[in-house]
C-alpha cells in the first residue's frame, strides 16, 4: 500500500451511498449545515442513504491513488446543528472521497470551466463543486449526485444559438 499524503483538515464529510462528499470552507460558511442537509436528503430518499463521517475536522489519507476520509477521533459521531448545539448521530468510520464541495469559493461561476471542477487533495485528483458565497449549496450538490454529467465530447444542440447545448429545443410550447 502506497501512502502519498495525509492531513487533518477543517472540513466535514458525509458518506453518500459508497463515496464521501468532503465539504470545505471557512468557519461559518455552512459545512455542518450542508452535511446535515445531505443526511436528511438521504433519509427523504432524494439521494442514497447518507451518513456522517465527520464534522468540523476530518483526517484525510491518500493511499493507492485514492483519498480516504475518517472522522477526527475526539469528534466522531458529533455534529453541530445551529440552534440546537452539538448532537450525537450515527457515523461511518471511513470512506473514499468521491466529491469535494468548496463553500464560499472565489472561483465559483455560473458555467465553470472544466479545470475548476476538480481539485488535488493530498496528491489525488477529485471532482469538485465550487459554491459561491451567498449561494445555497444543497441543490447544486444534489444535482451533482443524482444527474449524469454531460460529456464534453457531445455536440451542442443544433438549435442552440449560443453553442453550449443547454437550451430548450423548439417545440409547440416555445414556438
Amino acid at each position: 500500500m502506497t501512502h502519498t499524503g495525509d492531513a487533518t483538515v477543517h472540513a466535514s464529510a458525509v458518506l453518500v451511498d459508497n463515496r464521501a462528499v468532503l465539504i470545505r470552507g471557512p468557519s461559518g460558511s455552512g459545512k455542518s449545515h450542508l452535511a446535515f442537509d445531505l443526511i436528511l436528503a438521504g433519509r427523504a430518499g432524494q439521494i442514497p442513504k447518507a451518513m456522517l463521517i465527520g464534522d468540523d475536522r476530518v483526517h484525510l489519507q491518500a493511499s493507492n491513488g485514492q483519498l480516504v476520509v475518517r472522522p477526527a477521533c475526539e469528534l466522531a459521531g458529533l455534529i453541530e446543528i445551529r440552534g440546537l448545539g452539538i448532537r450525537r448521530c450515527e457515523f461511518a468510520r471511513q470512506a473514499l472521497v468521491g466529491l469535494v464541495v468548496d463553500l464560499c469559493a472565489d472561483d465559483a461561476e455560473r458555467l465553470p470551466p472544466p479545470e475548476a471542477l476538480q481539485t488535488n487533495v493530498c496528491g489525488v485528483l477529485i471532482p469538485r463543486i465550487p459554491v459561491g458565497r451567498g449561494f445555497t449549496a444543497l441543490p447544486i450538490v444534489l444535482a451533482a449526485l443524482i444527474m449524469a454529467a454531460s460529456s464534453s465530447s457531445e455536440q451542442p444542440s443544433v438549435d442552440c444559438s449560443k453553442g453550449i447545448g443547454n437550451h430548450m429545443s423548439p417545440n409547440i410550447a416555445t414556438e
